[in-house]
């Protein structure tokens, strides 16, 4: 009954690490902030989701239950995506160039403040 489990760990920490090794790639491989920010809050936050649910079985596979890993699992998916949309919206407000090949720039809306307009609240 154990090997079964072992080797779900196994596939959890290569699945994890290879997430976390493409993300890190494509931190130091994309040309601006805008791509660069991709790395890590997507593919690098299902890596650390994926070594940690490793960890996970791994640490019921001994016979203990241990929670901090799935807290720490769920900490970092709530926070990570939270923190890369806060990232964005100061390099929006900062007016961080972009390079040409970042898509969605004709979606991002003018600085409201400084164009004195006010949106009307419902």
């Amino acid at each position: 009954m154990q090997n079964w489990m072992e080797w779900v760990v196994i596939i959890f920490l290569l699945i994890g690490g290879s997430f976390v090794l493409i993300g890190s790639v494509g931190l130091t491989r994309m040309p601006d902030f805008f791509m660069r920010l991709h790395g890590p809050t997507k593919a690098t936050t299902l890596g650390m989701g994926g070594i940690l649910l490793g960890a996970l079985f791994y640490s019921g596979l001994q016979g203990e239950v241990n929670v901090h890993e799935l807290l720490i699992t769920i900490f970092l998916l709530i926070t990570a995506p939270i923190s890369a949309h806060m990232l964005i919206k100061s390099a929006i407000h900062h007016k961080l160039k972009a390079n040409s090949k970042t898509k969605g720039l004709e979606n991002i809306e003018p600085d409201v403040a400084k164009n004195g307009l006010k949106k009307n609240l419902p």
